[in-house]
């Protein structure tokens, strides 16, 4: 459609004969069938009054990229190629590169386009091939079936299963709270099993890109097909899917916080597997939470929603609590299998080893001896998170934000976590010259070093974003790990989710304390949920597991709640601190951020919106300068708005957005629910 001298792609969300304005003819219409439909359409209403986002950005993200682009929905269907005959056609002795294709397709037999592309065709020397006779092509379908499952389902699993399939036509939200290793993959399947054969379509949810492979691979063994939407796919490999989701050949979608805005053509149940993850919760843009979206969108259909976790958030819990949402509990693990046993070391005047203590090396060596593996978790990159002089204090921190900078060994260099500016390693420091620089702290990379020194026979592998960035890589070493050979992983947060490992008897948490003492009040929450989730991954087979956990501070109420009573312990303890100090989910939140160049544009700024909720019954703290108060040279403030009514929060957010003053300089955000305060 023409806007001023250019010609940009538009959405018809309503007709009307008696239009109110001035209009300009559309030059092209893309789509026979309108892309997003009357569900989308009132959702997309819903995201935009609730998170108080432009509604043109709420349909833009509700889109595939390429339709953002102008590209017509009616996607062409994939192809598999088939080599015809079984000699080489005489018609190709004057063709060497078609019949070396035609040979390459008839040992390996029928492929996609995709695969065949990996032997070095093109699509025009495909189609060749094809006008010759030599090959032909035919549409990839999506076969799904239903194949019986040996396992027995445990008197649990049968019980939650039975709970949610008894209301497959109507909306429930039900809280499936199993512990890690339980079997929740295996409800999951039962309950999709049962909306496939009443011919609806299902939706998982998964939080990490790394987490989708292994989910996927249950799903297709057991119903032969399942779509893939996530970050890590090419623009046209997503929209294929969205379109095959669209048109009802997918029955069944697996994706990233994304997916939720999928256009299905029946949808009949969502599940939201470790619905508790951060990951689900968007921070720019429009900042909305995939795990809530979900229960709107189910409820606008009227189609169950299971929320799935072994540590559910302590919002899920309060709203089991008020009867909103229904519970089913695994708390055994299927077999002989039993869960891991917690010691916590007190390392308090501990000469540490590379953040490792002379107690838990000695532990390790029992297990590696036993020919098992080890699991190190310790959710910080780098070598050391400090590179200072120890003579005049100076310290190594970025130029452009105000935070110090990581020091990394492979390769050696010294890089801002925020930004991702890199500076070279000083060999000596730059205020007094002196050649007394130490690393402070210790990293995965720190850690990965001092283990081969002292096990140096035994392979260490580590996971973390600077050795796995792909999907592939992360399979193969999750591969390896199911050889019975004694070996030692270490890594970060994305050992944690969900991941078999059956020979891991020992998990070592090198340090919980950052995230029991955080200033930021989810803190404590995601440091439970973290080391429940990566102590599952210990004593999964038939070998019982051990949890060591170092700590400078053993008696931390949090910290013993849920060493000794588990994670239902940790959130009885919470929940009484958030209940006392008023914070969700006792309360609703919502957080106002501005930056700018300047920084007293931006609490300026944040002062004249506060000025206009001043008079709604709602507490309003701030401005104040943000924990990371520089990133990439702007200055940054936030200021928060708490209530104990929903309502009153989002009648402040209207009139801020109604009566915002005029700004050029300042950027700012509205974060409904936001997910952390920093």
């Amino acid at each position: 459609m023409p806007l001023g001298k250019s010609h940009v792609i538009g959405i018809v969300t309503a007709l009307s004969d008696h239009p109110t304005r001035s209009t300009k003819p559309i030059k092209d219409i893309l789509d026979a069938a309108p892309i997003l439909t009357t569900d989308l359409l009132k959702l997309a209403s819903w995201l935009s009054d609730y998170y108080h986002h432009p509604i043109g950005s709420v349909y833009a993200a509700l889109i595939p990229t390429l339709a953002r682009r102008g590209n017509p929905t009616e996607f062409e269907p994939p192809l598999i190629w088939i080599a015809v005959g079984k000699s080489t056609p005489t018609s190709l002795d004057r063709a060497p590169r078609q019949r070396r294709l035609w040979e390459s397709l008839s040992s390996t037999g029928p492929v996609t386009t995709d695969e065949a592309r990996k032997l070095g065709a093109t699509l025009p020397l495909l189609r060749k091939l094809e006008q010759r006779g030599a090959i032909v092509s035919q549409v990839e379908r999506a076969d799904y079936r239903i194949s019986p499952s040996d396992i027995k389902p445990t008197s649990e699993q049968t019980a939650a299963i039975r709970a949610i399939t008894a209301n497959l036509d109507q909306f429930g939200v039900h809280t499936l709270y199993g512990v890690t290793g339980s079997g929740k993959t295996e409800v999951y399947l039962r309950v999709i099993e049962n909306a496939l054969k009443q011919g609806k379509q299902a939706l998982v949810l998964v939080p990490e890109i790394a987490l989708t492979p292994q989910t996927t691979a249950r799903f297709v063994e057991r119903f032969g097909a399942a779509g893939v939407i996530h970050s890590a796919e090419s623009d046209r490999e997503r929209f294929r899917t969205w379109a095959r989701v669209a048109s009802g050949e997918h029955q069944i979608l697996i994706g990233t916080r994304s997916a939720i805005f999928s256009n299905f053509r029946d949808l009949g149940v969502i599940v939201v597997d470790e619905e508790h993850d951060p990951s689900f919760k968007q921070t720019e843009g429009l900042r909305y939470s995939a795990r809530d979206v979900a229960v709107i969108r189910a409820q606008m259909l009227g189609i169950p929603c299971v929320l799935g976790s072994a540590t559910p958030s302590l919002e899920t819990l309060a709203n089991v609590d008020r009867k909103r949402y229904s519970m089913a509990r695994i708390s055994v693990r299927p077999g002989s299998r039993k869960m891991p046993t917690f010691r916590v070391v007190d390392i308090r005047g501990e000469r540490l080893n590379g953040g490792l203590s002379e107690p838990l090396l000695t532990v390790m060596r029992q297990h590696l001896n036993n020919n098992a593996q080890v699991l190190v978790f310790i959710n910080r990159r780098g070598y050391a998170p400090t590179l200072c002089c120890s003579r005049c204090g100076w310290r190594a921190e970025c130029d452009a934000c105000d935070v110090r900078l990581t020091l990394h060994q492979s390769p050696k260099l010294l890089q801002c976590h925020h930004c991702l500016r890199r500076y070279p390693t000083p060999s000596t420091c730059p205020e007094c010259a002196s050649e007394e620089i130490v690393a402070l702290g210790a990293g995965t990379q720190r850690v990965e070093q001092t283990l081969k020194t002292e096990f140096p026979d035994v392979p260490t592998l580590r996971v973390d974003r600077d050795t796995t960035r792909s999907q592939t890589q992360l399979q193969n070493l999750f591969s390896t790990l199911t050889n019975p050979s004694r070996r030692i992983l270490v890594g970060t947060q994305m050992l944690a989710k969900g991941h078999h490992l059956p020979n891991v008897t020992l998990v070592a948490v090198v340090n919980a304390d950052n995230g029991f003492l955080s200033p930021d009040f989810r803190g404590p929450e995601r440091t439970a949920q973290l080391i429940t989730q990566v102590a599952g991954r210990a004593g999964r087979a038939e070998r019982p597991g051990e949890v060591w956990i170092q700590s400078y501070d053993p008696a931390n109420p949090n910290l013993v709640a849920l060493t000794e009573y588990g994670y239902d312990g940790f959130t009885k303890t919470e929940m009484q601190h958030r209940r006392l100090a008023q914070l969700p989910p006792f309360t609703v939140m919502a957080m106002l951020r501005a930056d700018a160049s300047n920084s007293n544009e931006s609490e300026t700024f944040l002062l004249q919106l506060l000025a206009i909720v001043a008079t709604f019954d709602i507490e309003a703290l701030g401005p104040v300068t943000a924990p990371l108060a520089r990133k990439s040279g702007r200055f940054r403030h936030q200021a928060l708005l708490v209530s104990r009514r929903r309502s009153e929060i989002q009648r402040a957010l209207e009139a801020v957005e109604s009566k915002v003053p005029s700004q050029n300089s300042v950027r700012w955000s509205i974060d409904v629910d936001p997910i952390d305060t920093f």
